[in-house]
């Protein structure tokens, strides 16, 4: 059974379609790290434990990472538009109860309740965005949403800090109360609904899923304080991994899988989301120790430290549009892999200069480059993940790249402390030098690895090819759909 698209020949102008999907999807990423810097304010106000602080970030991510999945499959059982809409609310809602909060119990609550939200808004923005616009000028709108995605992560420390400094901690939770209410009504007006093929909900494989990457997140997360060898670690380690084989055994023969096995069949699919946790692995993880470094080492308030990250942070906003615009040109083969090679070139540069007293204009250069690299893997990899999957499946192959993403991303911040710990820490200035030196190297090293692995990519002769096809066939069904819509 075919996906079904209510007026899908009446498509909205380009400019309303990525603006509806991308707010959403910035409010949901920038919240992931926004509260990075502001833990020691809300400690001081709230009270509380360091590992409480330590919650009021994990409680987002684990449910965040663990309904990903669940939500794209709900999505295309009872209307994509219709959990999107829902996701955003409840965003909105659990960002007021958060900067309402008058304990870290309920703040911590808010918070999991928040990446709830935010596990609904992430996958099905793309699915919608994917079918709002033509194929013509999809690698364009997906750039632009790609590039949107990694500046909400990336520019959290400059948020948190402008924000902490010149007003105070509720505020990164206000501030998304105006976003989410007036970009709801444009999301009627501008999307349509649609539906996935499958009509009966997989509700096994949808507890194997949620319970199996919850413990696997919660199982990294904890190696920071607990150590990877600690039991601890290792029991949800264990038990998530076993979960994941389990789920993909149901997945393999369940009547109505979450995940399809057969996207994996497609050779783009498959690299693309190794890819995507090499990529998430090495520069999330790097992005956390090097937001810290320009504090403890340089002694720079949240907000001077987050404006020093500013020129990895734009950079993306020019290279993310120009990499989709390019990419039916020179394809993802090209872009991906240079991608990958810029921002391993930008670590190991990061690595090889930084010290306790090494100037700013030092690291210009390596935050550009590893900006350029930012913007033309986050671009691209949105318009594979979905590249020669069936229009039925969008849904389900953007909720695997995002799950696998969040993985990556938390396995990267844990190996890369780690590495740092066992090296450095917070002593002094050089004691944190001498950790982040080898976990950088440690990024850069695995960014190259990627680089080799995403050589696999389509080129630009089968990359141009797909897209003339998609053209074609949506050129061959529309007057069809255009008569049905009179």
């Amino acid at each position: 059974m075919a996906s079904t698209n209510e007026g899908a020949a009446i498509r909205p102008p380009l400019a309303a379609a990525i603006l509806v999907c991308s707010i959403p999807l910035f409010m949901a990423t920038l919240d992931n790290l926004v509260v990075v810097f502001a833990l020691p304010v809300i400690k001081a106000h709230l009270g509380g434990s360091a590992e409480s602080m330590q919650w009021v970030l994990n409680a987002y991510t684990l449910a965040y990472a663990g309904m990903l999945l669940t939500a794209a499959a709900l999505g295309d059982r009872f209307g994509r538009r219709r959990l999107f809409v829902l996701g955003i609310i409840v965003f909105t809602v659990s960002s007021a109860t958060s900067a309402l909060a008058p304990n870290t119990a309920i703040l911590i609550t808010s918070r999991a309740v928040q990446g709830l939200g935010a596990a609904a808004v992430m996958p099905l923005s793309l699915t919608l965005l994917a079918a709002a616009v033509r194929p013509k000028m999809r690698p364009l709108a997906i750039g632009i949403w790609g590039g949107v995605n990694g500046i909400g992560v990336a520019v959290g420390p400059l948020v948190s800090g402008a924000v902490v400094e010149g007003l105070s901690w509720q505020w990164i939770f206000w501030l998304n109360i105006p976003l989410g209410v007036l970009v709801l009504p444009f999301v009627f007006r501008t999307l349509r609904e649609s539906y996935g093929p499958d009509r009966e909900l997989d509700l096994p494989g949808m507890a194997i899923a949620a319970v199996g990457v919850f413990a696997l997140v919660w199982a990294i997360i904890r190696s920071d304080s607990h150590g990877w060898s600690s039991a601890q670690t290792l029991v949800p380690l264990i038990a998530g991994s076993l979960l994941v084989m389990v789920f993909l055994a149901w997945q393999a023969r369940a009547r109505t899988p979450m995940v399809p096995l057969r996207l994996f069949h497609y050779r783009s699919f498959s690299v693309i989301n190794v890819s995507t946790i090499v990529f998430s692995f090495s520069v999330f993880g790097a992005v956390f120790l090097l937001a810290q470094f320009f504090q403890v080492v340089d002694r720079y308030g949240p907000l001077a430290a987050g404006v020093r990250t500013m020129p990895w942070t734009m950079v993306p906003m020019i290279t993310a549009p120009l990499s989709s615009v390019l990419i039916g040109k020179l394809g993802p083969r090209l872009i991906v892999t240079t991608g990958l090679v810029l921002q391993a070139g930008g670590l190991a540069w990061f690595a090889i200069t930084t010290g306790t007293n090494v100037p700013y204009s030092t690291f210009v250069p390596a935050s550009i480059i590893s900006g350029a690299g930012l913007g033309m893997v986050l671009a691209p990899t949105a318009t594979v993940v979905i590249m020669g999957v069936p229009d039925a499946d969008h849904g389900k192959a953007a909720g695997v790249n995002s799950t696998l993403r969040e993985l990556g991303t938390a396995l990267g911040i844990a190996v890369l402390s780690a590495v740092f710990a066992a090296r450095g820490g917070y002593a002094s200035g050089q004691d944190f030098v001498n950790g982040l030196r080898p976990a950088l190297w440690v990024g850069a090293a695995i960014l190259a690895i990627g680089a080799a692995w995403a050589l696999l990519l389509p080129g630009a002769r089968a990359t141009s090819e797909h897209l003339a096809d998609e053209a074609a066939a949506l050129a061959a069904q529309e007057p069809v759909l255009d008569s049905s819509a009179r």
